[in-house]
């Protein structure tokens, strides 16, 4: 059949929970959407690869409030790819594992529309893999079966063989059987299975929340209540779930579990949160700042057409790096405008930062305050009448400046972005806070100590089990300045640092 002016639909497995688990292709396809269509399983932080200017729908399935049908699904899948859209269909998992993929690619395929399958991770293979559970193993089990623990509605017979899975000498996994799990005890016990047989159940796989109950078959619902194990959840059966708890390497993550609030502006809360998550811990977004660039003033301007004329060009933050090259691609420039000039950079955060744009410092602060930096270039190079660019925040204080005058150089300090205090709604942290339920509160700058404080009270804080880490010693002055409590303080002022100083004093504890 003719495509005509049809579009396309991706069937795309999100992969297990997160968000750094979808394929490369998924990821892909997600950025050229014009629509997408997600389900609940799917991690919402994936619609962060989606084009400004994307259509999102939510599909979620029996969950309360607006709720769709799969008959809905599909014909939404229609609608949209029949009006000319590149249509993404984001699945938890794997598409065609329990997904309903071979449904909506059969309705696409009926209709004309052109599919393309991307698979996932499914939720089987990751859950296992973060509990330190091997599905398979030469030693104890050369197969593996995938079961559905939840059977189309209004179906009258099943296809499941209880007593082909009793006697199976390998793994057993079920999806979507936490409902049903006492009742698939007692099928598989009646059929021959061994009442002592090892059961594992992990729910919320692959996440901060991930959690792993073991037990023996004929007690393994009993123990799930018990414990309230909730949906998501997968369920192994058989000799792997009786795994080696040293191979549990997910949950021995030195932040696995921890409740860690990050205070940056929106941008700097997701480069954070990302590192907290690869830790093993759960990042909590309060947003206390907003960054505003400079880039549009006359002085700006003014200078952008004078870098050749400077000696050294001075960055300060990865902020301040990230507002000048993106001001720079408005002009279709790029770090050949800095010409014969030396750039400096304040700890290696920023020096990252600068490479990502192709430029390579040619002076790194080992220590990363300003007061150092200018001491340490002092030593470095002869600044006697030198010319030097100062590229950061309007708010930065004057040392940086008064001391490298002092030493000889012609100073431009030229502001390229402020920050200003942005208002949350702060009573779900407060009650969290007040409940025991954050273990740490982390703060990279005065700035988002100060906008904090401002929505946070300080006696709150300091009356509460919560921790306070800093990032550097300016960051926690200001804190004792408005009465909190600093717990650790990072040696090397990074966010780097900050998470080496959580760590650090989370091992104390254990």
């Amino acid at each position: 059949m003719s495509q005509g002016n049809k579009g396309k639909v991706y069937l795309v497995g999100a992969g297990p929970g997160r968000a750094d688990l979808i394929t490369v292709r998924g990821a892909e396809v997600l950025k050229s959407a014009d629509c997408i269509i997600y389900d609940k399983l799917a991690n919402p932080a994936l619609l962060n690869y989606a084009g400004a200017d994307a259509e999102i729908i939510h599909v979620p399935k029996r969950i309360g409030g607006r709720s769709f049908t799969q008959e809905e699904i599909n014909k939404l899948l229609i609608e949209k790819a029949s009006s000319g859209k590149t249509v993404v269909r984001l699945k938890g998992g794997d598409p065609c594992i329990f997904g309903r993929g071979a449904e909506e690619a059969k309705i696409l395929a009926e209709a004309g529309i052109d599919f393309e399958i991307v698979p996932g991770v499914t939720a089987a293979i990751a859950a296992a893999e973060y509990a330190g559970i091997m599905l398979t193993d030469r030693d104890y089990s050369s197969q593996v079966v995938f079961i559905t623990g939840h059977e189309a509605e209004g179906k009258k017979d099943t296809n499941i063989d209880w007593h082909l899975l009793a006697k199976f000498r390998g793994t057993i996994v079920f999806y979507m059987a936490m409902g049903t799990l006492q009742f698939i005890a007692e099928q598989l016990i009646k059929n021959g299975m061994k009442d002592d047989t090892a059961v594992a159940v992990i729910a919320d796989a692959t996440m901060p929340t991930q959690r792993t109950t073991k037990a023996a078959l004929r007690l393994i619902a009993d123990k799930c209540k018990q414990e309230k194990i909730e949906p998501p959840a997968i369920v192994v059966i058989g000799n792997a779930a009786d795994s080696d708890t040293k191979l549990s390497w997910f949950m021995k993550k030195p932040l696995f579990g921890k409740s860690i609030v990050v205070t940056r502006d929106r941008r700097g809360n997701a480069d954070f949160a990302a590192k907290i998550i690869q830790q093993g811990g759960s990042p909590i977004d309060f947003t206390t700042l907003e960054i505003k660039p400079l880039t549009q003033t006359n002085k700006f301007l003014q200078t952008l057409s004078r870098l050749p004329d400077y000696d050294w060009i001075i960055f300060t933050s990865a902020n301040g790096v990230n507002i000048f090259f993106d001001r720079l691609r408005d002009f279709d420039k790029d770090a050949r405008v800095f010409a014969s000039a030396k750039i400096a950079a304040i700890g290696r955060q920023t020096a990252n930062r600068l490479a990502e744009f192709g430029t390579r410092p040619d002076f790194v602060s080992t220590i990363f305050t300003s007061k150092d930096l200018a001491k340490q270039l002092i030593c470095f190079t002869n600044l006697q009448g030198k010319k030097v660019l100062l590229l950061r925040s309007q708010i930065a204080s004057n040392e940086l400046a008064d001391l490298l005058q002092q030493a000889g150089a012609e100073v431009d300090n030229v502001p390229i972005y402020t920050a200003v205090t942005a208002k949350s709604d702060c009573a779900w942290l407060t009650e969290k806070i007040s409940g025991g339920a954050i273990d740490w509160l982390t703060f990279a700058s005065p700035s988002a100590a100060k906008g904090f404080l401002e929505q946070i009270q300080a006696d709150l804080v300091n009356s509460s089990n919560v921790k306070v880490a800093s990032i550097g010693p300016v960051t926690s002055e200001q804190l004792k300045n408005l009465g909190v409590k600093v717990d650790v303080q990072a040696t090397e002022h990074t966010i780097d640092g900050l998470l080496d100083a959580i760590e650090r004093s989370e091992k104390r504890k254990t």
